[in-house]
């Protein structure tokens, strides 16, 4: 059966200074466990702890550059380019540039507290 969400759920973020997610499809917003979706918007100088999570998580670029700190590289993705991080990899997601950053973020499943596995 077809479900219209009409609105997003205003997410707490991670990270300093805070970021701003909008969850559309989720654990919170609409009861799903399957897959997450969420727009974020994150300011310049934003930086979140790092994470290995028990979820693949693609995201895509809509504006500004996200820098992803992996445990190999460091990686910027631009306005225009995706990334795909895989369950079990260690991520630190920051948006480092003048104008922050803006993207859609997928977790599959869903994203959770309890599977994010954040540093302490």
């Amino acid at each position: 059966m077809a479900r219209h969400i009409q609105q997003p759920t205003v997410i707490e973020a991670a990270g300093t200074p805070p970021k701003l997610i909008q969850e559309y499809v989720g654990r919170v917003n609409s009861g799903t466990d399957a897959t997450s979706i969420a727009h974020m918007k994150s300011p310049e100088g934003w930086v979140e702890p790092g994470q290995t999570p028990e979820f693949d998580e693609y995201t895509v670029v809509l504006k500004g550059m996200l820098r992803l700190k992996l445990s190999d590289r460091e990686l910027d993705v631009h306005a225009g380019e995706a990334v795909i991080v895989s369950a079990g990899e260690w991520v630190q997601y920051g948006s480092p540039e003048e104008g922050g950053a803006e993207y859609i973020a997928v977790c599959m499943p869903a994203f959770s507290m309890d599977t994010v596995h954040r540093d302490e």
